[in-house]
């Protein structure tokens, strides 16, 4: 999960609601020519808290549903360094994560829990599980 899969999967629920680029862009105050990159993976998601709101608002997505956390999990995601996430494995196991952490105070001890069942095989076995 990259800065591709958030542009992928808003592509296809903009598509699923039928909405044309530019039509989508004009609802949520995006440009078009911008907003193309997005959707093909050559520039990064938005930051703003507003914008994602704004583009699930348009998308008919309502708060706290799985679509509307997709959306804001795989824009956080498209802005780690790709180094830093260390595979597809272990992004694709980051939405879960951040999930995890917004429903629960978790201690330093379960977070390192969490970031030990998301690495690769040979990875924990180096480490010792």
């Amino acid at each position: 999960m990259t800065i591709r899969q958030f542009g992928k999967y808003v592509k296809g629920l903009r598509e699923k609601r039928g909405l044309s680029l530019r039509e989508f862009c004009r609802l949520a105050n995006l440009d078009p020519s911008n907003w193309s990159k997005v959707e093909r993976g050559l520039l990064s998601p938005p930051r703003s808290r507003k914008a994602l709101n704004d583009i699930a608002s348009v998308l008919l997505i309502p708060k706290d549903t799985e679509e509307w956390h997709t959306i804001f999990d795989t824009a956080a995601i498209g802005h780690i360094p790709v180094d830093l996430i260390g595979g597809e494995h272990v992004a694709e196991r980051l939405p879960i994560f951040f999930r995890t952490a917004r429903g629960a105070k978790l201690s330093p001890a379960a977070i390192q829990e969490l970031m030990k069942m998301s690495a690769p095989a040979k990875h924990r076995s180096k480490r010792g599980k």
